[in-house]
């Protein structure tokens, strides 16, 4: 028998269930050393620090987080003690750049880049990658961003990854998909910072659907403050789910939500399908998962009329989550943690564009939309 204990929110659990597997689930900030008494396996999301002081002299022996950045996660100390380790990179991207193009639409964006106006990118990982190949066969001009790729000259990609971060922040959107790194050569601890935040100016929007401290809140709060600054879209916040509820009173802040850019099923699901096909082979005794057909397409309803800002909408309202998050602008500091983790928790259904199957006719901006997240 595996024990496997999980974050309570990751999606299709119930559908793992079987006679060789024990599933038992908490609240990600609740899982602690104590809880670790009797498990073999453990997955987390974001939220949960993996180090030593949560898991030595455990019997955890495979580690899994639900989502693609890692810095949550002390992998060399996991590595040094025979513990097996696996993210889910690429799981979340196509829902992330569905959270983008939602933004770019509510915020008018979107217009200014069918006008000729340039995306910068900053990161090509999985989200950037996508976020760019749907911004390229959607004809806008991209600008990318990623140091340590173009140091190791090892993409073969058509779009040029050798933008210095200067060029980017001379976009008209700026978007943000690096990794979370405080060490090494390219460090992303607050790369947008003051300096950079100067840069910036009205015209433009800045994205942040990474990680809170790849931009400085605290610099950011003070650019607004003074009444200057870019348009911002902030999925993501230093010191969560704690977070600077004084960037809510700026009009320039025109989206904010609690970190779930990548919270579709579609992506949630994926996330734990991946990570339940690399615990297989950390227990080969494990049965092999075959229901997935809950993770198929689903029927979207379409009209002739629909432009891109309504067919994007049928599946996801940026709006709505901006709202449910600025409820929770008049509560106390404690309770607004709980409330940001709370929205998480209870977040609606969500289904991905890119996964459905269109009933009806697109025409124009609506169909090249479509086209451009199916990869037609």
């Amino acid at each position: 028998m595996i024990r496997l204990l999980a974050d309570e929110n990751m999606v299709g659990l119930s559908a793992l269930e079987s006679p060789g597997l024990q599933i038992r689930t908490l609240p990600g900030r609740a899982m602690d050393r104590s809880a670790m008494k009797a498990v073999d396996a453990l997955w987390v999301r974001s939220v949960t620090p993996v180090t030593a002081q949560l898991l030595a002299d455990s019997p955890v022996r495979f580690v899994g987080t639900a989502t693609a950045g890692t810095e949550h996660v002390d992998v060399a100390w996991l590595r040094d003690n025979g513990i097996a380790f696996s993210a889910a990179p690429g799981s979340n991207a196509n829902a992330v750049v569905e959270y983008v193009l939602a933004a770019l639409l509510e915020t008018g964006a979107w217009q200014t880049l069918e006008a000729g106006g340039s995306l910068g990118i900053v990161g090509y990982g999985h989200v950037g990658r996508r976020l760019a190949s749907v911004a390229a066969r959607l004809g806008w001009r991209i600008v990318v961003s990623d140091p340590p790729l173009a140091a190791a000259a090892s993409s073969d990609d058509s779009i040029p990854l050798d933008g210095t971060l200067a060029d980017v922040l001379a976009c008209d959107v700026i978007s943000l998909h690096c990794a979370l790194e405080r060490e090494g050569i390219w460090p992303s601890h607050h790369l947008i910072g003051v300096e950079e935040l100067e840069q910036l100016g009205a015209h433009q929007v800045l994205i942040n659907a990474s990680r809170g401290a790849v931009l400085d809140n605290a610099a950011l709060y003070a650019r607004l403050a003074a009444g200057q600054g870019p348009s911002v879209v902030l999925d993501v916040w230093e010191g969560e789910p704690a977070f600077d509820v004084r960037l809510l009173d700026f009009a320039q802040v025109r989206i904010a939500t609690p970190h779930i850019a990548g919270y579709s099923f579609d992506a949630r699901h994926q996330a734990t399908l991946m990570l339940y096909e690399r615990l297989g082979a950390q227990f080969p005794e494990l049965s092999p998962y075959s229901a997935q057909n809950s993770n198929d397409t689903f029927t979207l309803e379409v009209s002739v009329e629909d432009d891109a800002h309504t067919l994007l909408r049928r599946c996801y309202r940026v709006e709505d989550d901006d709202q449910r998050f600025r409820e929770l602008q008049s509560m106390s500091a404690n309770d607004r943690a709980q409330g940001f983790d709370q929205l998480r928790k209870e977040y609606p259904l969500r289904r991905e564009l890119a996964r459905s199957a269109i009933q009806g006719e697109l025409r124009g901006e609506a169909q090249r939309l479509y086209a451009a997240l199916v990869g037609q």
